[in-house]
């Protein structure tokens, strides 16, 4: 998991949530991402009026990837895949 938190902190955010929250287009755009790049940052804006615990973990959910960690306005999600490939090295070493 420290490995994948090191990743999500040399990327910028590629995903916004704004005030329209979620929509069927971003939770899309997140599940292209995560297949694509296997981490994603998204940054939720301060217009936002969900709770961002919350807001992350239907994000992950609906997008069918793995909530990694909220900082602040930051939410890192990853590929389950990925993630489960990384358990599995990380139990063996």
């Amino acid at each position: 998991m420290k490995e994948i938190k090191r990743v999500g902190h040399g990327i910028k955010a590629s995903v916004h949530v704004g005030k329209e929250g979620v929509t069927d287009t971003l939770i899309e755009e997140i599940a292209r991402q995560v297949k694509g790049r296997k981490v994603v940052k998204i940054r939720i804006l301060p217009s936002v009026d969900q709770e961002r615990r919350l807001l992350a973990e239907e994000l992950a959910s609906r997008s069918r990837s793995v909530l990694v960690e909220v900082v602040g306005h930051i939410v890192l999600l990853c590929d389950r895949r990925y993630m489960e490939g990384r358990e599995d090295i990380d139990q063996k070493g």
